[in-house]
């Protein structure tokens, strides 16, 4: 298997390129981009059931849905020109905050 945070990191990015896509399929009525929501979901979920087979589901999530969070925030602004207010700046830094003290501090995930 792969190391779980490399795996856990594939797993955002299948996640992040399924999001990507649910936007651009236009509410699933363009078809391409529909069938990459779907693959890019279940390549993530799959990815991330290997990953708890070495952490705890409640880290794994938290990381995973925090980093895809970042990520397609990201996304939204270079791609779709989506802006943001103040105090969504300032969750997503708390977000952003949140992830580095988990893999700082935390004995709960395995070594780099």
């Amino acid at each position: 298997m792969l190391h779980p945070h490399i795996a856990l990191i594939l797993a955002v990015l299948a996640e992040t390129i399924g999001t990507t896509a649910l936007q651009a399929s236009q509410q699933f009525t363009r078809p391409i981009p529909s069938i990459i929501v779907v693959i890019g979901y279940g390549l993530s979920f799959w990815l991330l059931a290997q990953v708890l087979r070495e952490m705890p589901v409640g880290v794994v999530y938290a990381l995973w849905s925090g980093l895809g969070i970042v990520l397609i925030t990201a996304i939204g602004f270079a791609v779709f020109g989506q802006r943001l207010d103040l105090p969504a700046l300032v969750g997503i830094s708390l977000i952003i905050a949140g992830i580095i003290v988990i893999q700082l501090f935390s004995k709960t995930t395995p070594p780099h």
